[in-house]
């Protein structure tokens, strides 16, 4: 024991050595199955993106752009691809898509209904904020210890680590959304004999769309950064050129690199955030 120790330091790090090797021995069949499931589902998104000629999905998302939103992000969307495709970025812009694609749904997937479990219950939300703060909070690159012990090197383990680290936004937004709708409205609804599930379907949801997809957009943007952090333990895409510049100090691809990520941030950013105020209005 230390001198400056009152008391012998607890053995905290054996502690949760011996709960995940209780979980790896005892639920190894489910890490598994996710692992099939995640890996299937990127490995789906991939085909598709690389499988459509870049001039055809060039087209396709600026036409999506811009039934989004504005001329401007059309535009954006249009100049932006072509670089990266010029730069030769576009195959690993792809796959990175695809892992963002992956980690995003999965949020959506678990964080909305979590969201609204919180928002109807306040006990729930006691127990899951302390949760979705350890989460936030914790460094982005302890994720991919635990990631890496149940689901080996490679673009699973990347995509585990950032739906953990992307996902409290959609819970959040979606919670503070549903509470934010006024009560006048929920009481109107009930007088007119609305069910659980039609005032939740057709009052509460469609009010709080905005505020959620905000929720949607941090948890997207999340899931890039932490796409591009998961390539040091296997997940391709545009963070290993990244991480390879880094390791031998190349600081032209590394910059190309960078500017790849950029131009898809900023059209992730700008589509959600656009669909959001489109179907608010």
């Amino acid at each position: 024991m230390s001198q400056n120790q009152l008391f012998p330091k607890l053995p905290l790090d054996s502690w949760v050595e011996t709960i995940v090797d209780g979980l790896e021995e005892n639920l190894g069949f489910l890490f598994d199955f996710i692992s099939a499931g995640i890996g299937g589902t990127v490995d789906l998104f991939s085909w598709i993106l690389t499988g459509i000629p870049f001039w055809a999905l060039i087209i396709l998302f600026t036409l999506l752009a811009y039934r989004a939103g504005k001329v401007a992000i059309a535009l954006f969307t249009f100049i932006g691809l072509l670089l990266i495709q010029n730069l030769g970025y576009w195959e690993h812009s792809m796959e990175t898509l695809a892992l963002v694609l992956t980690a995003g749904l999965i949020s959506v997937i678990i964080g909305i209904p979590v969201g609204v479990w919180c928002a109807k219950n306040d006990s729930v939300q006691k127990v899951v904020t302390p949760l979705l703060d350890f989460m936030q909070t914790m460094p982005a690159f302890v994720y991919l210890i635990p990631a890496i012990f149940f689901f080996g090197l490679g673009k699973v383990p990347g995509v585990i680590a950032s739906v953990i680290f992307a996902m409290p936004p959609t819970i959040r937004l979606t919670n503070l959304g549903i509470r934010q709708v006024p009560a006048d409205l929920i009481e109107a609804s009930e007088a007119f004999g609305s069910t659980y599930w039609q005032k939740l379907t057709k009052v509460q949801l469609p009010i709080a769309k905005t505020t959620m997809m905000a929720g949607i957009n941090q948890s997207i943007m999340l899931a890039l950064s932490m796409v591009v952090i998961a390539s040091m333990i296997g997940a391709k895409g545009l963070g290993a050129d990244v991480y390879r510049a880094v390791t031998q100090i190349k600081i032209g691809e590394g910059f190309e690199a960078g500017l790849a990520i950029v131009i898809l941030a900023i059209l992730l950013d700008r589509l959600t955030q656009s669909v959001g105020k489109r179907k608010n209005a």
